[in-house]
């Protein structure tokens, strides 16, 4: 076959993979941005033109060998990439945890932030060093959601470029390049970047491990040890997933002394010497929140991850592109064929985490830089480099279309857009206070978690005390997912200015046209309804609609124009259904 004929094949594939994927969407049970909801009721000539236009452009740079600064250019086009999801709202509740915790620092400072973690301030499962770097920027910056997002994209774009550091540490460069644009296409790991969680910062703190240990195994010496000690620590207080990812660094150990490099047992001990102390120290001091954390992690979390799982399927056809996981599969071949033991060290994560049957998108996302890896990998199997570098250009411009067309105007459509745009109005008023209630609705979620999610998308201080919202049993049961939003306490901060906020009074509900309760009917006395937010894109149990309010003796003759005052229509173009109604966004 020629070379034209291999570049048309490689495009008429790649068009009709995203064809075939559209067609069997109602496979797809993601919780989160299942292909069944994001392309409901959308006419697919759009979506199939757009991913013929970037197979075009994919076309043409195919053409162009690696660019001499290669992980600058990826760097670029990953904080690119990223930067364009950042409008997007908070539509995972666990936000609210991280906000939570983040904001505690800012409140108290870091010295109590570190003395109360896990005691006053509740830490659920989470581990201290993501919520510390959020809380420093809310200290040093101010309360805004872009320094979270600047952050994130920062260390995804960092992610991007240790991929590329850690396929040229073991092969070669265009390993690495590939590697590195292999996790643009990867379309629901975008959707995570701008979001306040932590998923993306263990991915890249895991990565900097990696990328520091083979280093240090590789050529040895003090401060390459200390370096690769300091961010194997870091990792370990990211999230305790990184934990068993971590056990791929015995495997790098015993690959580099078969391969003959210096001293590399001597160096390994060394590297979990420094950092076993380092951690050690930190948990021994607070053994008490420590165990209390393992021990619902090992009662409730671990168990839950099978009840709470999403198919295969899903994540490897329609989460990642359909080449970087049949690219992923040829590289075990491959590895096998060349008997190469370097291999071990990236598929050694993937394998660990399909042997533990994690069945869940958001927990692969640690291991999605080795994922990426082993394709970039496989794809070595292809004869010629412009080949290679069409299925790559392919596989990032697909993916990117369907993030771009598909998965955001989506995340924008649901119900958490209306925290989002009602925090950007209250910003627009003049009142300094608002006092917020929240109403008692049909869901799995505590609606007290709405109250940190719209204090981060506003600078107005925020009155609350759980007031009045309905205890539901059902995020409450030992197996729900959201059991955590339960157990979330309302942080005093938000009491700390008293039972009553200023004349600006919102509301937060989950229908339209809910019964107020009599305390909140008789706090919105003298009020009047000035905006409201009601977004609602039919899938999600748990929805956000925010009301504001205003005390008439406080508003102009002439009420300003803002886009919050027209009111948002409560169904957009996907419509619930009975069935659809029972699945819930990704906890």
């Amino acid at each position: 076959m020629n070379r034209e004929a291999e570049r048309l094949l490689v495009s008429i594939l790649a068009v009709g993979a995203i064809a075939a994927l559209f067609l069997l969407r109602a496979f797809d049970d993601n919780r989160l941005t299942s292909w069944q909801w994001v392309f409901a009721g959308t006419n697919p000539t759009r979506l199939y033109v757009l991913a013929a236009a970037g197979v075009g452009l994919a076309n043409l740079l195919a053409r162009f060998t690696l660019p001499a600064r290669s992980p600058a250019v990826l760097f670029l086009l990953a904080c690119a990439a990223a930067a364009s999801f950042w409008g997007e709202p908070e539509v995972i509740v666990d936000a609210a945890r991280y906000f939570a915790e983040a904001k505690y620092l800012e409140v108290h400072g870091l010295g109590r932030f570190l003395t109360e973690w896990g005691r006053e301030l509740p830490a659920w499962t989470d581990l201290p060093l993501v919520p510390l770097l959020y809380g420093l920027l809310f200290r040093l910056f101010g309360e805004y959601r872009i320094c979270v997002q600047a952050l994130t994209t920062l260390l995804f774009a960092g992610s991007v470029v240790l991929t590329h550091g850690v396929g040229k540490a073991l092969w070669h460069d265009e390993v690495g390049f590939m590697a590195g644009a292999l996790l643009l296409a990867i379309p629901y790991l975008l959707t995570q970047v701008p979001g306040m969680l932590v998923d993306i910062p263990t991915m890249f703190f895991l990565s900097l491990a990696v990328f520091t240990v083979i280093r240090a195994l590789r050529h040895g010496g003090t401060g390459r040890i200390l370096l690769a000690s300091l961010a194997v620590s870091l990792t370990c207080f990211t999230k305790y997933s990184s934990w068993l990812m971590l056990s791929v660094l015995p495997v790098a150990a015993m690959v580099y002394r078969r391969a003959g490099a210096p001293r590399p047992l001597r160096t390994a001990s060394a590297i979990g010497l420094f950092a076993g102390s380092l951690v050690s120290a930190a948990v021994l001091v607070r053994r008490d929140v420590w165990s209390e954390q393992l021990a619902l992690l090992v009662g409730y979390q671990a168990p839950g991850l099978r009840r709470w799982g999403e198919s295969l399927a899903s994540t490897f056809l329609f989460q990642v592109h359909p080449f970087l996981t049949i690219a992923a599969l040829l590289s075990v071949w491959l590895a096998v064929r060349r008997r190469d033991p370097k291999y071990a060290i990236v598929a050694w994560p993937v394998l660990l985490l399909l042997v533990l049957q994690v069945r869940r998108t958001r927990y692969w996302i640690p291991a999605f830089p080795m994922l990426a890896l082993m394709g970039a990998y496989g794809l070595q199997a292809i004869r010629t480099g412009e080949l290679r570098r069409l299925v790559v250009g392919c596989a990032v411009a697909s993916s990117l279309v369907v993030a771009g067309y598909g998965y955001l105007p989506f995340l924008r459509s649901t119900s958490a857009m209306n925290l989002k745009k009602a925090g950007e109005y209250l910003d627009s008023i003049d009142e300094k206070r608002v006092e917020v209630f929240t109403l008692p609705q049909d869901s799995d979620v505590n609606p007290a978690v709405s109250v940190p999610i719209l204090d981060l998308f506003t600078a107005k201080e925020l009155v609350y005390g759980d007031n009045g919202a309905a205890r539901s049993s059902k995020g409450r049961s030992a197996d729900s997912a959201l059991r955590f939003t339960w157990d979330y306490k309302s942080p005093g901060y938000y009491a700390a200015g008293g039972t009553e906020g200023g004349s600006a009074v919102v509301v937060i509900s989950g229908d339209a046209g809910q019964v107020l309760p009599e305390h909140v009917a008789n706090r919105l006395k003298g009020h009047r309804l000035v905006a409201v937010f009601a977004a609602d894109e039919g899938v999600f149990r748990h929805r956000t609609l925010v009301s504001v309010y205003r005390a008439a003796a406080a508003m102009p003759r002439r009420t300003p124009h803002h886009p919050g005052l027209a009111h948002i229509p409560r169904r957009s173009r996907r419509e619930s259904s009975p069935a659809v109604r029972r699945c819930r966004t990704d906890a």
